[in-house]
């Protein structure tokens, strides 16, 4: 090819080096004091978009061609050092440093990093990077890194496609053509990333699809610069709003529930304000800023920034206090560009910059390899103290909810599930598939215990607060002739409050149209949401049971809600200890629910009821384990384990309500 491709620009742009490093500076300060999305990350996929089709279109341009082995080399070799070696110093300090309950979960995230699909291990495993009562693990913000990585391959496959059609049909209006297929990616992804934010957010923020508009746009910008002619005033004007704009987003939107949908329109063009303005030398412009040499400087580490700050800020967490203050937050910055200088240095540059690709391909397949042996060490370690625990187990020594009877005559053991199991200590339905996504509206069933010849049928409806009852109820029916299903979604209360177009309302909905011909005896759902004092949220759930009981004639036991908290009593619990979370449990108001429950109890006689809010308690207080059994996977769903211990208390219940004759 004679001609180039498409005229840009592909001079040094000191500005974006800048630009990359407050990126970094300001996903750092936020995480570490405001617990909150700054912007930052959404930046980073504006420049890589920028940056990776400079890159590709100069290399084009040059050469007339675009192959894959090349482009693919010089992209491990930019990656990967960093990557597996910080990922190393994770894996070796974890064991030590990190929670046993999070340690399954880390080695995994650890194993979805180094082959970049963390951010899919994240939306998967239902992971909300933004709850603050979710325990976090130290490599949790690899998934940024995850979708950059695959949209490396994307951009590839997208421009490989591009010069085969110029090739194959000698087409001269290149730059049309571009523009076109990068703006239908940029609508596309743009629209789809506003629904799916609306409906299902945490999974909206993790998945590839929804982000690839912010590439695009750096693209976008990247190939249309040139033509871009901007005013040296407005172009000072625009830069300072920009950068000013892109340190107040996390302040001025309520990021935790707005992105990535349109809000994250926002920082990106803040940063396009920033490219642009920098397209003209001004004597008071944000480029001298930006593009001094100690910005310039940090630019070129922003990437190992981004990286060590969240590493070192979760070790901090876990083995000293929740809340860094200003001092060590601002040490802990200074670590990571320390750390990031260091590494980048001794590790990224001989590697990225060596001319020998057998000498980087060896170096790094030292490094993974190291990391596959410390994943395999670990997960040994972790199966080592699963079997100690189990074979110490017996009934009379964990009674779990029962203990609260005679509290006094159960001895102190370690206590179950063991640490590095409770987080994975779900009901069945939630490891075999039955429970509902929050991204799909269709009934799911799971069914259990006897599914032919059955005497009666128990459904179990609603949220993860019903879901987490399966256990009690497979061990309160294990020795009767009786059918269980369960039709829970995550998220979703079972009641009127929801909208017929909403998913929600969409799949209660399906509830109801199953129930009307279904051969259901009992329906068994929690009633309130311990977490609310809004009575009209309550008398949904109950009006729903209500209609249940009226229309279909299907008895129904209604559940109070358990108690629930603002902080993870899991966390608190193996961080600092059972006194500490026994206090923090009490000192709360965990059951708002109360009023409503009280009045409910005495004027509602047409629905059974069910109050377990004693069996968190001993001697009136609030207990983080009882029994010898943990109680909480995290801040308000029960182990499976502790609600197995319930299956007496449920089996007295349902012989009550009497669904055969005995």
């Amino acid at each position: 090819m004679n001609q180039p491709l498409i005229n840009i620009e592909s001079k040094f742009r000191p500005e974006i080096e800048g630009l990359r490093v407050v990126a970094a500076l300001l996903v750092a300060v936020y995480h570490i004091w405001l617990n909150r999305v700054s912007g930052g990350v959404d930046v980073f996929f504006v420049i890589s978009g920028f940056l990776i089709t400079t890159s590709i279109v100069s290399t084009i341009n040059r050469t007339g061609e675009y192959r894959f082995r090349p482009y693919v080399t010089k992209l491990i070799k930019r990656l990967l050092p960093s990557v597996f070696f910080i990922l190393a110093i994770v894996l070796g300090l974890s064991w030590f440093l990190l929670p046993k309950s999070i340690l399954d979960k880390t080695i995994h995230e650890v194993f979805a990093s180094m082959f970049f699909y963390q951010n899919w291990q994240l939306a998967i495993s239902s992971t909300d990077y933004l709850d603050s009562s979710q325990m976090k693990t130290p490599v949790e913000h690899f998934w940024a890194l995850s979708i950059q990585g695959q949209f490396y391959i994307i951009w590839f496959l997208i421009f490989t496609l591009i010069l085969f059609l110029i090739k194959k049909y000698k087409l001269t209006k290149v730059k049309t053509l571009i523009n076109t297929i990068l703006g239908i990616l940029f609508v596309s992804s743009f629209i789809y990333s506003i629904y799916l934010t609306s409906v299902n957010q945490p999974w909206a923020y993790f998945i590839t699809m929804t982000r690839v508009w912010e590439f695009a746009l750096g693209s976008l910008l990247c190939i249309n610069l040139s033509s871009i002619k901007v005013n040296k005033y407005i172009a000072t004007v625009i830069g300072w709003l920009g950068l000013i704009g892109l340190i107040l987003t996390g302040i001025v939107f309520n990021v935790s529930e707005m992105f990535p949908g349109y809000i994250a329109l926002w920082p990106m063009t803040c940063a396009l304000f920033i490219v642009l303005s920098g397209t003209c030398d001004t004597k008071f412009g944000v480029k001298r800023f930006l593009g001094s040499p100690v910005m310039v400087k940090l630019g070129g580490i922003a990437f190992g920034i981004y990286l060590w700050h969240w590493v070192l800020l979760e070790f901090y967490r876990y083995n000293v206090q929740e809340t860094p203050g200003f001092i060590v937050g601002t040490l802990i910055i200074i670590s990571s560009i320390a750390l990031s200088f260091l590494m980048t240095r001794y590790i990224e540059e001989p590697i990225r910059s060596s001319k020998d690709n057998k000498y980087s391909f060896k170096r790094l397949g030292i490094m993974g390899s190291v990391n596959v042996l410390l994943i395999a060490s670990l997960l040994i370690g972790v199966y080592i103290d699963k079997n100690k625990l189990e074979n110490k187990i017996n009934d009379k020594n964990y009674p779990g909810a029962l203990a609260v009877k005679n509290p006094d005559d159960i001895p102190d053991q370690e206590p179950i599930p063991s640490y590095s199991e409770v987080f994975d200590d779900l009901p069945k339905a939630h490891l075999d598939g039955s429970n509902q996504g929050l991204k799909e509206s269709d009934l799911k069933i799971g069914e259990y215990g006897e599914t032919e010849n059955y005497d009666a049928t128990i459904a179990l409806i609603g949220s993860s607060h019903s879901e987490h009852w399966l256990g009690a109820i497979l061990e309160a029916t294990k020795d009767d002739n009786y059918r269980v299903l369960s039709m829970t979604r995550s998220g979703t209360r079972f009641s009127t409050g929801y909208a017929d177009d909403d998913l929600k309302g969409i799949w209660v909905n399906n509830v109801l149209d199953y129930l009307k011909d279904a051969d259901v005896d009992l329906v068994i759902s929690h009633a309130t949401a311990s977490d609310t004092p809004n009575n009209k949220i309550q008398q949904q759930m109950v009006d729903q049971l209500q209609y249940v009981k009226d229309e279909y004639g299907i008895e129904v036991l209604a559940i109070r809600d358990d108690p629930r908290y603002s902080f993870n009593v899991l966390e608190s619990l193996e961080t600092n200890g059972l006194e500490e979370t026994t206090k923090k449990m009490n000192s709360v108001d965990n059951q708002k629910d109360e009023s409503f429950w009280r009045q409910f109890e005495k004027e509602n006689k047409s629905l059974h009821k069910i109050d377990l809010t004693d069996y968190f308690k001993v001697n009136g207080k609030f207990q983080p384990i009882i029994g010898n059994v943990i109680i909480y996977r995290d801040n308000r769903h029960l182990t499976n384990t502790y609600s197995e211990s319930f299956g007496p208390i449920f089996e007295e219940k349902i012989n009550e309500i009497g669904l055969v004759e005995k």
